[in-house]
């Protein structure tokens, strides 16, 4: 009689982060940036049809690295859940919070139960009147609360310590802008170009929905005037 080949818990758990968090690492970064009239997020991304940054709600965004085909899985079910919550309630019981722990939970028990966890990295914003709220959920559920920016995917340790130099509270868009760009890349290499940008966010002072897609010439522009000494 053959026995089972046994796998003690702890080392499935450590092969599965790892494997997760090598599939995230080849995707392109995105960044969050907090502006004085919401949220932007600016994705290294060439493509024009695969949009890493999407409209979930009314005042609520979401951005992801890793593996397209899951992560769309994840803004498609994200989107219904708000949908059928808005319509069940009213639109002002749709929250970020309740967003992103529906996100956690989906992925934690996907990361414990299955034998593939997803490769993927999610960012859930909402702006309030006076705020922003930024979730940061992982490949294996955890969930941690950002404060003013915040890079995922791709070369995102590096890129969280130019941040820390360049953010400040009360950016202006184009600044923002300017600040996340050049973040994504390190010293002496030379900065995307808008076309390889994707940008999106979330303003404040727009209608009833707050978010915003900026085509690749607007982005140009804004870059110009973001211009940092």
């Amino acid at each position: 009689m053959v026995m089972p080949f046994y796998v003690p818990p702890e080392q499935q758990m450590r092969e599965k982060a790892d494997f997760a968090r090598k599939g995230i690492s080849r995707g392109r970064s995105v960044i969050a940036v907090n502006y004085v009239d919401g949220a932007m997020f600016v994705a290294d991304n060439p493509s024009a049809t695969l949009n890493k940054l999407s409209e979930i709600y009314d005042r609520i965004a979401f951005a992801a690295v890793g593996k397209y085909s899951e992560f769309e899985q994840l803004r498609v079910g994200g989107i219904r859940n708000a949908e059928v919550r808005g319509y069940q309630y009213a639109r002002e019981d749709v929250s970020g919070r309740s967003l992103a722990n529906a996100y956690a939970n989906a992925l934690g028990t996907a990361f414990s139960d299955s034998p593939k966890p997803f490769e993927v990295e999610l960012l859930v914003a909402e702006v309030t009147d006076a705020d922003v709220e930024l979730y940061h959920i992982l490949y294996d559920g955890s969930i941690t609360d950002e404060q003013g920016y915040v890079a995922i995917g791709g070369s995102a340790e590096a890129i969280n310590t130019r941040l820390a130099e360049a953010y400040r509270e009360g950016l202006t868009l184009p600044a923002a802008l300017q600040v996340a760009r050049r973040s994504l890349v390190g010293p002496g290499e030379q900065a995307l170009e808008p076309k390889n940008l994707e940008v999106a966010g979330l303003d404040r002072t727009r209608g009833r929905r707050k978010f915003f897609r900026l085509p690749p010439a607007r982005v140009a522009e804004l870059l110009e005037e973001g211009v940092i000494a």
